[in-house]
């Protein structure tokens, strides 16, 4: 018999940060459609799923606001309160402007635990006070100067219905108020995207149109000994946010699998994905067809699936190939360290998004805010007009929270049927995916005709194409959510116990005294046996009775 190996201790490697969020960018001309394109997924144990909405409101001079961050809900200070602020609807406001962001952390000793700006707080009062991508730019950069930057090592999506942008900040250390940072536009006709690494290299001095900085983004990195070289030979990235194993594995593989999926040469950039090359990947590429939002939507349900990388076919993925492993990230055995991987769609995502902006359109029917709550991989991206006015009450701050369940919360329901599929994933992800697509695919064939009456509202009432656009959205995640229940439901009864039900023309088969017939009882798959027999030897073999 072979030994066993029965006992391991898996310790965190405590000096590895977690690595949260991943987005994707799309320039208009890159898109099937001329929409610009940037997603987003808020990746934390500790973050709720739920729809943000600030309407938009007049305010007298001299009105203040508090700044709590995003992350704790901490109390920073306040700032001088704007007299006009714009609707908001999660993280696009009226203007068909958009913000998502990836925490990169960088230099440790930069961040500054006086300033009043956080990330999020950035975010969500820019969303509230700019019209466009510039000048968003504008009000972000300006906010830190004023009132100093809470938060590490920032990247930033940016975009409008004409350009994308990426804006990388950093904090300039206690008692230094403000922040260093640079912003590209990413070329109309290619993609890109950050998932928690800087990836601004070298970029333009005396290109305004295409690039922005801080005055003293370089003279400061020189200040502090990050660099000696020349101006037009300096990389933000490499400056700030030094690469190590981590940058590579968990954060730029991310980026590389998107790339991979959308450009047919970026096979080469594996080894820099699997952390065994530091030679970096551009900022964008040009992709080899034009993407849609639901090209973007499914690209967020990424799991490396196909490639290098794939992690669903190895001893830790179980009998059922799950894509999926347990935190924490790394763990040592035998004071040798290790890892798992971290794809795009992972399991402890609060909600993501696909922020489409369009401008051939009125504002309020050119912005679709398609939102989806729980891991990107099994959830449904439900289509919100930026003019957006009730958040649907399944979706609502304040319906359930981390620690108190909700029958009513997309959040939980989401989650009850997740966290049925990742035991039994090959299974059960196949009926999670029919639901899904039936669903999105009815948003997609409906939305013209939807928008065709918006627009003949729009012509005679502003407030009436909203107002029904609002009540389309609400409607779709009342019934949509319905539908998730439902799925939940029938993979209980499908699946409990182990074994599977017989059906029959979609249902359960019945005995012909009403009773349910003898399930299946699957067993496990092959190559898991075999592996369990390599492991166990004869324990398990069945002997004749002597």
């Amino acid at each position: 018999m072979k030994k066993v190996l029965t006992t391991v201790v898996v310790v965190l490697l405590a000096t590895l940060p977690s690595f949260p969020c991943t987005n994707l960018l799309v320039g208009k001309k890159a898109s099937t459609d001329g929409s610009t394109l940037i997603s987003y997924a808020a990746d934390s144990y500790g973050l709720y799923g739920e729809l943000y909405h600030w309407p938009a409101k007049q305010y007298a001079p001299g009105e203040m606001l508090q700044v709590h961050e995003w992350d704790s809900g901490k109390y920073l200070g306040e700032i001088p309160q704007v007299l006009q602020t714009y609707n908001v609807i999660g993280n696009m406001n009226e203007h068909q402007l958009a913000i998502g962001e990836t925490t990169f952390g960088g230099r440790s000793e930069l961040s500054d635990s006086t300033g009043i700006m956080d990330y999020g707080s950035l975010i969500y009062i820019t969303l509230q006070r700019a019209k466009n991508a510039r000048e968003a730019i504008q009000v972000m950069t300006n906010l830190v100067k004023e009132h100093g930057y809470y938060s590490s090592g920032e990247s930033f999506s940016i975009a409008d219905p004409e350009e994308v942008w990426i804006l990388e900040m950093i904090g300039k250390g206690p008692g230094n108020k403000g922040a260093v940072w640079v912003a590209v536009r990413i070329p109309d006709d290619c993609v890109s995207a950050h998932a928690n690494q800087a990836r601004i290299q070298q970029f333009p001095l005396n290109d305004p149109e295409n690039c922005l900085y801080s005055p003293d983004v370089i003279s400061f990195a020189r200040e502090q000994g990050y660099y000696e070289g020349t101006d037009a030979d300096f990389s933000f990235a490499q400056a700030y946010a030094p690469l190590d194993f981590g940058a590579l594995r968990f954060c730029e593989a991310r980026v590389w699998s998107f790339f991979n999926r959308v450009n047919s040469e970026m096979g080469h950039y594996v080894t820099y994905a699997q952390g065994k090359s530091t030679d970096p990947m551009p900022l964008y590429i040009k992709p080899d067809r034009k993407l849609s939002a639901r090209d973007i939507q499914n690209c967020m349900r990424d799991h490396y699936e196909d490639t290098e990388l794939d992690w669903r076919y190895d001893l830790g993925a179980g009998p059922f190939n799950s894509p999926y492993r347990l935190s924490p990230l790394t763990y040592k055995l035998d004071d040798e360290s290790y890892c798992n991987e971290r794809p795009i769609a992972t399991q402890q995502t609060a909600f993501s998004f696909v922020a489409q902006m369009r401008s051939w359109l009125p504002n309020e029917i050119g912005g679709i805010f398609w939102f989806g709550i729980d891991d990107a991989a099994q959830t449904v991206y439900y289509p919100f007009y930026c003019g957006h006015t009730e958040v649907p009450h399944e979706m609502e701050v304040g319906n359930g929270d981390l620690l108190t369940f909700s029958w009513t919360s997309a959040f939980w329901i989401h989650n009850w049927v997740s966290n049925m599929v990742y035991s039994r994933y090959s299974d059960k992800i196949k009926e999670v995916q029919k639901v899904q697509s039936k669903l999105e695919d009815q948003f997609e064939a409906s939305g013209p005709e939807v928008e065709e009456k918006a627009k003949a509202l729009y012509e005679q009432s502003c407030p009436e194409a909203v107002q029904y656009l609002t009540q389309y959205s609400n409607d779709l995640v009342k019934g949509g959510l319905a539908e998730w229940k439902k799925l939940g439901e029938y993979l209980m009864v499908k699946y409990v116990d182990g074994v599977i039900k017989r059906e029959e023309n979609g249902q359960f088969q019945r005995n012909p005294h009403g009773l349910s017939v003898s399930p299946i009882r699957t067993g496990y798959p092959e190559p898991f046996i075999r592996r369990v027999i390599e492991e166990t030897g004869d324990k398990y073999k069945v002997l004749p009775v002597e």
